[in-house]
Formats: C-alpha cells, sequence, structure tokens
C-alpha cells in the first residue's frame, strides 16, 4: 500500500529540470548570479539574518500589490515606517521546480516600509520583491 501510494506521487510530481529554470517572466531576477543585499524590486537580494530574523527598509513609488519572495520556511511581516504590521492579501508557495519557499503578497501605497524576516532557518535569506 505505502508503495502505491509513493508511486502515484512520483507520477504526479511535475518534472523539474533543474531549479529555477522555468520561473515566470515576473520572477526571472531570482536567478541572478550573485544576489545584491536588500530587497529590491525585480531582483533576488539577500539578508543577514541573527537569532533567526532579518530586517530591511524599501521603497515602493507606484501603488499596488507587492509580493515578497523567501527560499526558506519563516514569517513574512510588512510595515509602514514606524507603523504595525499590514495584513496580507495573498500568500503562497512559488512555483514549482523553484527555491521560491512562499511568498506573501500586499497591497502597498508610495512610502517607505520595513521588511521583517522571522522564525528563518538559514543565517542568510534569499529575498526578491515581485509586483503584480
Amino acid at each position: 500500500m505505502l508503495f502505491a501510494a509513493a508511486l502515484l506521487l512520483a507520477q504526479t510530481a511535475p518534472a523539474c529540470h533543474g531549479a529555477d529554470g522555468t520561473l515566470p517572466v515576473a520572477l526571472i531576477g531570482w536567478n541572478q548570479a550573485m544576489p545584491h543585499p536588500g530587497l529590491m524590486l525585480g531582483q533576488a537580494g539577500t539578508l543577514d539574518a541573527t537569532d533567526g530574523k532579518a530586517t530591511t527598509d524599501f521603497k515602493i513609488d507606484t501603488v499596488g500589490t507587492y509580493g515578497i519572495a523567501l527560499d526558506q520556511p519563516g514569517w513574512i511581516d510588512v510595515a509602514p515606517k514606524g507603523g504595525a504590521a499590514l495584513v496580507s492579501v495573498k500568500h503562497g508557495h512559488g512555483p514549482d521546480c523553484s527555491t521560491i519557499r512562499k511568498i506573501v503578497r500586499f497591497d502597498l501605497q508610495p512610502g517607505t516600509y520595513t521588511l521583517t524576516l522571522a522564525k528563518l532557518t538559514r543565517p542568510q535569506a534569499k529575498v526578491m520583491l515581485v509586483r503584480d
């Protein structure tokens, strides 16, 4: 019975042809050879974590729904600079066969925001700001 379940899962799993090889256009910046420090629209970045937590500020120029992509399990909070955390409008996993573990989306107005990542499992997090 266990073998049959494993066989069924193997048949329904997507055929991966290399991690991050077939990302949608909006996520193509995730494949940068050398991510830069911090959070930037459309480009992968890295944040150093201390005790499972990392924080950075970022600026939004245009109203819209933006997502924070993360490469590992963890909590993603976004708050206006000096304000309370916003309620996310959507959250989910990254695309199949990618190293994006999750993407959490927020409706943002122009201004400066603080990204806080918590409960990270590695000493460095790969992140990217995406716009829907």
